[in-house]
């Protein structure tokens, strides 16, 4: 049974997520409820290996590190 939903959303990422339903050849509305059903599905626990857990935690950042700022600007001197 499908049910409508009301969603608060912004303006840009509408037109966005609109055109990108479009050029997939998908519905907006199909888009969403495969979203929320990937988020709501039953995850089996993920393993960490032995050596990512040894690393976890050795690496320590500055306490006003902004990371979309740290990011942009590794893909700004990429490109």
């Amino acid at each position: 049974m499908t049910t409508k939903l009301t969603l608060t959303v912004e303006a840009d990422v509408i037109k966005k997520a609109k055109l990108y339903a479009k050029h997939t050849g998908r519905s907006l509305s199909e888009l969403i409820e495969n979203y929320l059903e990937t988020l709501t599905e039953d995850q089996p626990a993920m393993q960490i290996s032995p050596k990512l857990k040894k690393l976890a935690g050795s690496v320590t950042l500055p306490a006003d590190f902004d990371e979309k700022k740290e990011l942009r600007a590794y893909f700004e001197n990429k490109h």
